[in-house]
């Protein structure tokens, strides 16, 4: 079941006027793909090469939602440590490949009923789009395992920007796409017809910055950080086309 944002209806989507759900920006890691505790296992792992310890805590209260690079400048700088640009490639290569390791022997874990709404808000027309701090080979292998590239017109990810999350670049840069790649859309996609599902501060963040209305992912280590929420749920799981839609047109509406 839904429930109101913590904002009390005062969030982004209250400064527009009710409007029409045409298109849904999902962020990847936490919200397609369940895999934020595989993260935090593999941040851990590359920075005890380093002789630095990361707690969960430390992880899910301060570098949620980071993509790799700016995740490890920050971690190495709280331990007072160098983030040279040498280290910083090194560290998040060597993640990557743990990653690709782990995806490889386990395939990737996709949320549970994510597959199925992707398909639905496809055939009922909706266009979709990631906008995630992963790689772009990570996001494309785990929508092509589970027969979804194709229902995606915009691909976000951290090879397309120069600024992770908090900065909005990604999420411009999708609507960017939505407006330009084809199919080209009949009349322009604006902000106020747009949602954007997160799942951590940082991403809901950039989504509001450009905004767009927000969606919260409410996971058991992640509810009390999602301040900046227009809704929250608990899962995509719980969610059909028509109640995303009931959902989106309530926060319009605030």
């Amino acid at each position: 079941m839904s429930i109101p944002g913590p904002g009390g209806g005062e969030g982004i989507a209250a400064r527009y006027h009710p409007g029409v759900l045409r298109a849904i920006l999902f962020d990847f890691n936490g919200v397609l793909v369940d895999d934020e505790p595989v993260h935090l296992e593999l941040f851990q792992r590359v920075l005890a090469d380093e002789g630095i310890a990361l707690s969960a805590g430390e992880y899910y209260t301060r570098y949620l939602g980071l993509d790799d690079r700016a995740g490890f400048a920050a971690m190495l700088a709280a331990a007072g440590e160098a983030a040279t640009v040498p280290r910083l490639m090194r560290l998040t290569a060597r993640k990557a490949s743990y990653y690709q390791e782990r995806v490889r022997r386990e395939g990737y874990p996709f949320a549970a009923g994510a597959a199925g709404l992707v398909r639905e808000l496809a055939a009922q027309g909706r266009m979709l789009g990631v906008v995630s701090g992963a790689l772009r080979e990570e996001v494309e292998g785990a929508l092509r395992q589970e027969g979804l590239l194709d229902h995606f017109k915009a691909l976000i990810t951290a090879e397309d920007v120069a600024e992770s999350k908090p900065s909005p670049e990604g999420y411009e840069r999708a609507l960017e796409a939505l407006n330009s790649l084809p199919p080209l859309p009949e009349r322009l996609f604006h902000p106020h017809e747009v949602l954007a599902v997160e799942d951590s501060p940082v991403g809901l963040a950039a989504a509001a910055e450009v905004g767009l209305a927000t969606l919260g992912i409410a996971h058991p280590y992640s509810r009390a950080l999602l301040q900046g929420a227009d809704a929250v749920v608990a899962g995509l799981g719980e969610l059909t086309p028509e109640r995303l839609e009931r959902l989106y047109a309530e926060v319009s509406r605030r």
